[in-house]
């Protein structure tokens, strides 16, 4: 039963030395390295890829084609004045104590019914507001008397191509 032992030694030291390189030098870079690190750099630069090139876009704001409308407010006085100007929303702009005469150029988007309306001060008076659109004349209208009003309304079409 010895010589089998040192048989069995024999065949598993012999697995070990063959399991070693006999040709390594000292210095030279090992093949199973390079290979890895390879691998792991081919892995990065993809996943670096992968993330450049997935990336959502994002939506570019749509402009919103205006036309220019000229309001205008002639009189003596104080008044409170509300207009529409370039608002998605439609919101209205209100100035108060407005000195007149008054006159304001803005962009209205298409689609909005460009308006001013005036209201007189407590000690009234006579005023007028004018709207314009596109340099062209669409409407005027008188206010008079204390607490007056007046109001000046256009229509812009929904969507004409072109206007800004």
């Amino acid at each position: 039963m010895e010589s089998i032992e040192s048989a069995e030694t024999t065949e598993a030291s012999d697995l070990i030395d063959v399991a070693e390189p006999e040709t390594a030098e000292k210095g030279s870079p090992d093949r199973r390295g390079l290979v890895i690190a390879a691998v792991v750099l081919l892995a990065c630069g993809g996943l670096v890829g992968y993330g450049v090139l997935n990336t959502p876009e994002k939506p570019k704001p749509r402009a919103v084609p205006t036309a220019e409308v000229t309001y205008e407010v002639t009189g003596s006085g104080t008044a409170e004045l509300s207009y529409l100007a370039r608002s998605e929303s439609g919101e209205a702009t209100v100035e108060k104590g407005v000195t007149l005469p008054w006159k304001k150029t803005v962009q209205v988007p298409l689609g909005k019914a460009p308006t001013v309306a005036l209201v007189l001060d407590g000690k009234g008076g006579q005023a007028s507001c004018t709207l314009a659109i596109r340099g062209k004349h669409v409407q005027r209208a008188t206010a008079s008397g204390n607490f007056g009003r007046a109001t000046c309304t256009g229509e812009l079409p929904a969507g004409e191509h072109g206007e800004h």
